[in-house]
């Protein structure tokens, strides 16, 4: 395989526009399509207050962006696209919410902010995420996400088997029995494939099932999708290595010392194979050219952040 020099072309003045761009847009149609507390009556103005604030905080919105460029590359209208990736985001966000909650990881912040079960209470929070996973169904069954229903009801498997018993939640499953077990190499990777990559190779088809696209091209851009997905969690498991380094730091939840791809390959090891898998990623873009310029460009900058 021929290496690629993943610093090479970086472009993170684009890359860093069009993720604004698309974060601002998802941002708008997601106000759009999450029910609104004005006007509504108390119990559902609290579920609604808790399913917007979970859904509408900052984040990376990587998801979404992958969504929107992967169905770029077919032609797909935006708002479509749009819709489809919005459903991606409430997905993850319920998966947030519900991660945060003391049965599961414990976390008290997310995204620099008090979690959904600090900021209402734990009841609230659940019934917020099971609005947020059902939502997103109801997004996707809609004729405006596509007119075909047959493209609208694999997007719907698709999602469901990702997002499921088979994808990322069982993969939250083998995170919490992580407590108690040795997970060797090639465990944590299938951990990760689940929790983090099926979302992230369902993101990239999505954009192709959208456009309809010949299974070849979806595969590439699901190959694409699960290297970067594992690149992503390394990249992440190396910063809060780094982290957990500094002079003062503490365990501050569940989810430190568990497994994982720095405690079973060491920093060095762990560094050279998400790289690996970034040069991977983006063998797997050749097919669509220059065409798919940004999405090499994502693949380069997951590797390189410091956050």
């Amino acid at each position: 395989m021929t290496v690629i020099d993943i610093t090479a072309h970086h472009n993170t003045t684009n890359l860093d526009k069009v993720l604004k761009e698309i974060a601002e847009e998802l941002s708008d149609t997601m106000d759009m399509l999450l029910p609104s507390p004005d006007k509504a009556r108390s119990g559902e103005r609290r579920l609604f207050e808790a399913m917007r604030y979970a859904a509408l905080s900052e984040g990376k919105r990587l998801r979404p962006f992958l969504v929107v460029s992967s169905a770029t590359l077919f032609g797909v209208g935006r708002s479509c696209a749009l819709q489809a990736a919005a459903s991606i985001e409430l997905i993850h966000a319920y998966s947030l919410v519900h991660d945060d909650l003391p049965a599961m990881d414990d976390d008290d912040t997310r995204r620099g902010q008090p979690s959904c079960h600090k900021k209402f209470d734990e009841a609230t929070a659940i019934l917020a995420g099971d609005a947020l996973l059902t939502l997103a169904f109801e997004i996707l069954s809609d004729v405006t996400t596509h007119p075909d229903s047959q493209v609208r009801a694999e997007l719907i498997q698709t999602l469901a088997k990702s997002s499921g018993c088979k994808g990322m939640v069982a993969g939250q499953m083998m995170d919490l029995l992580s407590d108690n077990q040795d997970f060797s190499l090639e465990e944590i990777a299938h951990l990760q494939r689940m929790k983090t990559g099926a979302l992230f190779a369902t993101s990239c088809e999505a954009g192709a099932i959208l456009g309809k696209a010949a299974r070849p091209l979806r595969n590439a851009l699901r190959g694409y999708a699960q290297d970067i997905g594992l690149a992503f969690q390394i990249t992440d498991d190396l910063l809060d290595f780094k982290k957990s380094n500094v002079k003062g730091s503490g365990r501050q939840n569940k989810s430190e010392g568990k497994p994982t791809f720095v405690t079973a390959m060491g920093e060095e090891k762990a560094s050279t194979h998400a790289r690996m898998l970034c040069e991977q990623a983006i063998a797997h873009l050749e097919v669509f050219d220059k065409k798919a310029e940004v999405l090499r460009e994502l693949a380069r900058y997951i590797v390189e952040r410091q956050r």
